[in-house]
């Protein structure tokens, strides 16, 4: 019996071309301010309450954009568990910083993809091809 899909929401800071990435204490790989939808919770508000809990940004969910939908391969997870991630694009000047739950944070382009399990990389790709980022 295959396994459920997880369901998660992240968000698409970009700048100077560049989008916000995150990486986890002593880990390398490259990954978008996300997570896990909640139960009762919208993608948005799962967006916006894991862009605040991992990188301490304040967004209304009612602002995001949601951009696009990634369906792929789990990182870390068995073959054939698919994660379906929606993206949102947020807007804001606020300074994202690194929280308890991350090691720091990093702005990406394209070049870094090697770095990125399948959803980040698939991300970057699609920011990429809509003239978002390098």
């Amino acid at each position: 019996m295959p396994l459920p899909d997880l369901l998660v929401s992240a968000i698409a800071l970009v700048r100077d071309r560049r989008v916000l990435m995150v990486t986890a204490r002593d880990r390398e790989v490259y990954y978008m301010p996300g997570g896990k939808i909640d139960p009762g919770e919208t993608a948005a508000e799962a967006a916006a309450r894991e862009a605040y809990e991992e990188v301490a940004l304040e967004l209304d969910p009612v602002a995001l954009d949601e951009l696009f939908e990634v369906v792929t391969q789990a990182h870390g997870e068995p073959d054939g568990r698919l994660v379906r991630m929606r993206v949102f694009r947020a807007e804001t000047d606020a300074s994202p910083r690194a929280s308890a739950e991350v090691g720091s944070v990093h702005w990406v382009t394209t070049s870094e993809l090697d770095r990125c399990p399948p959803a980040g990389a698939e991300v970057l790709r699609r920011l990429a091809a809509s003239g978002l980022i390098d």
